[in-house]
């Protein structure tokens, strides 16, 4: 009897559709450089200190708001450690006390190791700079902590007043969505401290040479719009869109607007060119005066300060040139190119605050903190490429919340063949983005000789 007979194993998974994703990753060998780079101090029992950091990770792409969340979202379903590589999980206090034991040198390691990750998978570092700009988004977000916490000082923290925290500051690839820095601030560090170490992390990440830098795009507000600021991004080369960082000096220049015109899609806003000469700055640049109508009557006042030509601009608005000669529509585009910021870093901050729950773990010691950011802007950044591959409308259109709570909670059946590998996923097709998936799903793990299905006779 020739007939080789191969047992399998079913497991039922809340998130097959994760599963799935973790299929690919493990193929793909994602986390490889971690567990080469990083080296945390701590003797090993059952699991080593990378594989525990390979547990945190996958939590939080399960949709774990926190550590503990581990216990009961992925050591839970062995179907899923699985598919991702693991035999068994962590507990979760395991984990904590591996975050505890890191130092500074290992959030080092770390950021070099998620370097090599991001050249190994990103679009961005293959960023066409002859074809077009590349735009980076710069700016810092509030991550409120208890007051005992290292680094957690009095700062700003939106709609929160003497709150303690840390500041998280981040550089975006906008036109890709990918968080290319992630750093870790004390709480009342501001862009103005924070903007020269992130650029110059973000240029070691995609490795941006003179010539790149001539072709990328710093967008920023106004806690990076000082001249010191702005003559240093000017300096090394990049174009750069910010926001006046002085209000005297606005409420001056917006005197100089001899002729304010109204925002044709927002009636309480217009604009203006400041006429006068832009002399500080080391390179030329346009300066436009907003203002923007309160309730009581009177305006707000803002400038943006611009080193692109109207027709880059436009252009990198998807306009037609033809409209460099309407002095409104060049207007109108500047502040429109500006205005865009948030729908980028804005957007990913906040979506990473609900979907990833930045804002959800925070550990005492400063080193354990910042292993947990970076570990959260590589979960950004795999949400980001999972995306990509789910070639399908409906998911093209989901945010990272909802990539975490809809598309990776897919329920189904995982199915291993004796040596404990995939062989078939069936997702439950009462899913509302089952068979949305379902072709993407089958592109992604043929080539892998798995198996997707709806479970359909």
């Amino acid at each position: 009897m020739n007939e080789c007979i191969t047992p399998t194993t079913n497991h039922f998974s809340p998130t097959a559709s994760l599963a799935a994703i973790g299929v690919k990753l493990n193929q793909q060998d994602l986390f490889g450089p971690i567990r080469t780079n990083v080296h945390i101090k701590q003797k090993t029992v059952k699991h080593t200190p990378a594989d525990k950091l390979y547990d945190a990770w996958i939590s939080l792409l399960a949709g774990a708001h926190g550590l503990v969340e581990i216990n009961t979202r992925l050591r839970t379903d062995p179907g899923l450690q699985r598919a991702f590589g693991r035999s068994a999980c962590a507990e979760q206090s395991v984990v904590q006390e591996t975050l505890d034991a890191c130092t500074a040198d290992n959030v080092t390691q770390l950021q070099q190791a998620l370097d090599e990750i991001f050249r190994r998978h990103s679009q961005s570092v293959h960023h066409d700079y002859q074809a077009r700009f590349l735009l980076l988004d710069v700016d810092i977000s509030g991550l409120p902590c208890g007051p005992k916490a290292a680094f957690a000082t009095k700062g700003y923290f939106a709609g929160q007043y003497h709150r303690r925290g840390r500041q998280l500051g981040r550089v975006l690839a906008t036109e890709y969505a990918e968080v290319v820095v992630d750093r870790l601030f004390a709480g009342n560090v501001q862009l103005i401290k924070a903007l020269q170490p992130l650029v110059e992390a973000a240029e070691e990440t995609l490795q941006l040479d003179e010539a790149k830098r001539a072709r990328a795009i710093l967008r920023v507000d106004a806690g990076a719009g000082t001249l010191d600021d702005l003559n240093w991004l000017l300096s090394r080369g990049y174009e750069v869109l910010a926001k006046e960082y002085s209000g005297q000096r606005v409420l001056r220049l917006a005197k100089t607007v001899t002729e304010w015109v109204q925002d044709p899609d927002w009636p309480e806003r217009s604009f203006g060119w400041v006429t006068e000469p832009p002399t500080n700055y080391v390179r030329p640049v346009e300066r436009i005066a907003v203002r923007c109508r309160r309730q009581d009557g009177t305006f707000a006042y803002g400038v943006l300060i611009c080193s692109l030509s109207a027709e880059q601009v436009l252009a990198m608005l998807g306009r037609t040139i033809l409209q460099a000669v309407d002095p409104v529509a060049v207007l109108a585009a500047y502040v429109t190119f500006y205005d865009l910021r948030g729908g980028g870093i804005e957007t990913s901050l906040k979506g990473d605050k609900q979907g990833l729950g930045l804002t959800k773990r925070n550990k005492k010691r400063f080193e354990a903190q910042h292993m947990l950011v970076l570990l959260g802007s590589l979960a950004h950044n795999v949400v980001i490429w999972a995306r990509q591959w789910l070639m399908s409308p409906p998911i093209q259109r989901c945010g990272i919340l909802r990539m975490v709570r809809d598309v990776f909670h897919i329920s189904g059946l995982l199915r291993f063949d004796a040596l404990t590998h995939v062989v078939e996923i069936v997702l439950n097709q009462d899913a509302c983005l089952a068979r949305s998936l379902i072709h993407p799903l089958r592109e992604l793990l043929t080539p892998l000789h798995i198996v997707a299905s709806l479970g359909e006779t």
